[in-house]
This record gives C-alpha cells, sequence and structure tokens, in this order.
C-alpha cells in the first residue's frame, strides 16, 4: 500500500492542504470573523494603543513544529492582532486617503485568492486576462475616456491593472526615459540619462521622486514646479513652460510631466489639458495621476477635471481609495501600449507560445514590472457588475456631501479657517491664531489639537504642510460613514478645542 493513504496500523493520513472539508471549515470561520469585524469595529479605538514589537512578545517566537486547530489561529488573530490594528474600516478613520473595501470586492478577492492564477501571459490564464481587459474597458467607459485608451478602441491603447499608482509612475517613466533617448539618438543607451529632464509641482505625491531614481533619473534632474494660492496649489501651465524652455536652451532634454488630479496634500488639481499642450511642444511624456480623485470622475460634475485627457499619454486611477474596491487596484491606462512593452517586454523560451506570437492577445506581464500577477480584474468587475454605475456614484457623492456639511461646520466657527477650497471630500483646515492663539504658536497649537484628537482613539485625522502653515486633512471617505460620524467627530472637536483654549486663557492668568 502507498504510503501517502492511511494503514490499517494507523499511519496518519498524508497532508491534504486543500482538503475541501478543511477549505469550507476554514472559510467560514474566517467569513465570520469578518462579519463580526465590521459589525464592531465602530466601537474600537481607530488608533491602537501598542508599542512597536509588541506583536512578538504575544505570539510565539518560533514557528510550531506541530499542526494545531484553525480555532487557534483565529484566536490569536483575535487577541493579539486586530488589538494593534488601524482601523482603515472604521467610520471614525478621516485620515490620509481613504482605502474602500465591499461586499463584492472582497468575495471577489477571496474567489482569486482561491483560484490562485498567475496570469503573466493569455496562455496562462485567458479567462483573468480577458477579464482585466474587460473590467479596465468598463471603468474607462465610466469615466467618459476616449476609445483611444481602450482596448476595445479602434487605437493602440488600452490599460494594465497594478498594484499601486507608484507603480504607474514607475513604468510610464521607463517608457518616457527609452523614448526619450531614442529619440535624440541615443539608441536606448544609457549615456544620454544625465540629459533627461522631469516636471511635476511641489504638490506632487513624493512616489514620484521615489519612481524617478528607481528609473535613473539624475536627482538633480527632477524639477518640482512651486505652486501656491493663486491656481490652489494646481501647477500652472505658464511656469512648466518657462521651466522646460530653459532645460532646453540648457542642453536638458525633457522627457516627463506628472500632472495631479486630487494631490495628497490639498486635493489640488493640475489643469490636465493645458499641461498636456505645454508637454507636447517638448515631445515629452504627460502622465495624470488621479489615484484618489480620478474615481469622482465617474460623476458627470466632476468630470471636467478631466478635460484633455485625450492629449495625455497616461493615467492612473486606483479604485483600491474610492471606488469601493480593495486592496491592491491601480489602472493604468495608455495611448499607446506598445510603448510599454517596447521597454518592458520579456520573451524566455519557456513562455513563448501560438497565441502570444500571433499578437492577437494582450500580456501584462510586458505592461509592468515583474512577471507573475494576482487576478485583480476579478473584484474590480465584481464591484461594478453588482453595484452598477448609479449605486457607485450615489456612493462618491453621499462622501462628497458629508465632505461638504464638515467644510460649512468650520466655515461657520470663527475659532477656525479652510486652509483651500474643498476639492471632492478632503477639507484642509486650522485653528485661527486669534485671541489666546499668537502667530508664533499657531502651528504648534493646530499639532497638539491633532495629537489631541488622535489620542482618544474615538477619530483619526492627520496633517499637512499647506503654504507654510500646518494644517489638518479631514477625509470623508470610509465605507462604513455616515453622517453621524462627521457630526460626532466635529463636536469632539469642538470639546476638545474649547478644553484647549480653556487651558491655555488659565495659564495666562496664572502668569
Amino acid at each position: 500500500m502507498s504510503s501517502s493513504n492511511p494503514t490499517s496500523l494507523g499511519e496518519e493520513p498524508a497532508f491534504q492542504p486543500l482538503n475541501a472539508e478543511e477549505v469550507r471549515s476554514c472559510l467560514l470561520k474566517a467569513v465570520d470573523f469578518i462579519s463580526n469585524y465590521y459589525s464592531s469595529v465602530e466601537s474600537m479605538a481607530v488608533l491602537p494603543d501598542v508599542k512597536p514589537g509588541y506583536l512578538r512578545d504575544q505570539l510565539m517566537a518560533s514557528p510550531p513544529m506541530l499542526p494545531s486547530p484553525f480555532d487557534d489561529t483565529v484566536n490569536e488573530l483575535k487577541n493579539s492582532v486586530v488589538p494593534g490594528i488601524t482601523h482603515w474600516a472604521s467610520p471614525n478613520f478621516f485620515a490620509f486617503f481613504p482605502s474602500t473595501n465591499s461586499a463584492a470586492a472582497i468575495a471577489g478577492d477571496l474567489i482569486a485568492s482561491a483560484l490562485n492564477t498567475v496570469g503573466f501571459s493569455w496562455q496562462a490564464a485567458p479567462a483573468a486576462t480577458e477579464m482585466e481587459v474587460l473590467a479596465l474597458d468598463w471603468l474607462a467607459q465610466l469615466l467618459c475616456f476616449p476609445t483611444s485608451f481602450m482596448s476595445s478602441g479602434s487605437g493602440s491603447g488600452g490599460g494594465v491593472i497594478l498594484g499601486t499608482t507608484s507603480e504607474a509612475i514607475l513604468v510610464t517613466l521607463v517608457a518616457a526615459r527609452d523614448a526619450a533617448l531614442c529619440r535624440t539618438g541615443s539608441g536606448g543607451g544609457v549615456t544620454g540619462v544625465p540629459r533627461l529632464a522631469v516636471y511635476a509641482s511641489n504638490q506632487t505625491h513624493p512616489t514620484f521622486f521615489k519612481a524617478c531614481r528607481i528609473a535613473g533619473f539624475d536627482p538633480g534632474n527632477i524639477r518640482f514646479i512651486p505652486t501656491g494660492p493663486e491656481t490652489d496649489y494646481g501647477l500652472d501651465p505658464t511656469k512648466l513652460r518657462e521651466v522646460m524652455q530653459a532645460d532646453v536652451h540648457a542642453g536638458f532634454v525633457p522627457t516627463y510631466v506628472c500632472a495631479t488630479v486630487g494631490s495628497t496634500s490639498s486635493n489640488a488639481v493640475d489643469p490636465v489639458g493645458a499641461i498636456a499642450d505645454v508637454a507636447i511642444m517638448f515631445s515629452a511624456w504627460v502622465h495624470v495621476d488621479a489615484a484618489y480623485a480620478g474615481s469622482a470622475c465617474i460623476c458627470p460634475e466632476f468630470r471636467h477635471h478631466l478635460d484633455g485627457v485625450e492629449r495625455v499619454d497616461s493615467i492612473s486611477i486606483s479604485p483600491h481609495k474610492w471606488l469601493l474596491t480593495c486592496l491592491d487596484c491601480s489602472c493604468l491606462y495608455v495611448r499607446h501600449t506598445h510603448r510599454l512593452r517596447d521597454s518592458l517586454e520579456t520573451k524566455p523560451e519557456y513562455l513563448k507560445n501560438e497565441a502570444s506570437e500571433s499578437g492577437s492577445v494582450t500580456d501584462f506581464k510586458d505592461m509592468q514590472v515583474g512577471i507573475g500577477r494576482r487576478f485583480r480584474g476579478l473584484k474590480l468587475w465584481m464591484v461594478m457588475r453588482t453595484y452598477g454605475t448609479a449605486k457607485l456614484q450615489e456612493h462618491i457623492r453621499r462622501h462628497v456631501a458629508m465632505a461638504k456639511m464638515f467644510e460649512d461646520f468650520v466655515r461657520a466657527d470663527d475659532r477656525f479657517e479652510l486652509v483651500v477650497p474643498r476639492n471632492f471630500a478632503l477639507v484642509c483646515f486650522r485653528m485661527k491664531a486669534s485671541g489666546v492663539i499668537k502667530d508664533e504658536h499657531a502651528d504648534k497649537t493646530n499639532r497638539l489639537l491633532m495629537e489631541n484628537l488622535n489620542k482618544s482613539g474615538r477619530m483619526y485625522l492627520t496633517h499637512t504642510i499647506v503654504g507654510g502653515r500646518f494644517v489638518l486633512r479631514f477625509v470623508v471617505g470610509s465605507s462604513l460613514q455616515e453622517e453621524r460620524h462627521v457630526r460626532s467627530a466635529w463636536e469632539l472637536i469642538k470639546n476638545i478645542t474649547r478644553e484647549m483654549l480653556h487651558q491655555q486663557q488659565h495659564n495666562i492668568a496664572i502668569v
């Protein structure tokens, strides 16, 4: 009898990690855990009260030799891991930009994980490849993109789902770099790289600088163009043209411009069409980072922020931020997919096949940094298929309306000021320098307000620096958020502000 089967002498059954009944048992317990988490997360402190290294102290220092019941694993998850989670899912989470989720997305991610396809080529995963193509084209239609960005269009464009916007910027930088080298007679060689220059506003996400370094651009050739309140911190096309022209005169080659729709600090919006017009004058690649705010453009009232997109070379949008599709899901669209493939394509013998050689299919390995990839298209398709355009638009509009409500609260309270006009669902505000708060102490006071709010465990928000001033960022966007959570957060802000001002007045009286 084979040693892989149990024997009459009591031999243990062979290890079966995908035993159907065990899969069902574990998943049902996982589903219960998830359901219970979402029903109770509102009552949990948003920021955990733990110290660095806490988890190593609570869990085993070494991996176990023998198996344990799955229940033991889940109990450790509940008792040790959850208490150390910063609860992005909490309706009291108002920090950074949201990381949204939904029942359809969770189900899609679960099924994709179970199928466990590795879709580097069409042949390796035909349905996964075609699902991704379809989901990207659906999203492009929701965003009213020109057909030049769609695989089903008449042009040579299309898209790919990557992990993050960082990857989208990196691969387009590499494609732009290689195109510029060829255009200037360097033949793709690295000797011409020191002459290449790239451009963005000083509000651009720091991932741009990081991606430039990885792609080989000289840090000294990365131009961050100053912005100010006169353009609501958006990039001024006139200043961009002046800087690019000066570079040409100095012997540099303008290579890449990164425009942003919804910057992280203040939700600033760069004028896409005007920036594209400038970039075209210098044959530079123009990319639009619309990771957060791009999702809002499925609503007609916000679509104007993407006017001129038909003239850009690429655009990235992350449905995992605001379109109910869990991490990770960043959609990159390019007008000419061959420009990515020219830089990223790889053809080892063991991956050659008739479908790929025919040129009639998409092999996503040639549009990304790595080779292997997850079945991300499934969850994005399931979200759009399940909720439809109407519900997705309702989701965006509800968050924007709640942010508008919070903005009105701030505007009506003379202790606070709005720092920049609200765009989408981010409100940038701060306590005014007035009364007991002197100008030189305003930043310190606002930082203390943020720290007190976050230490309460009842909400979490973050800060930025705008125009040299310390600013509080209040972002509506959690999938569980309702109007009552925004109202409760404002009441907490008012109460802690009142306590702080009372304490300062008391300190002055003592002095």
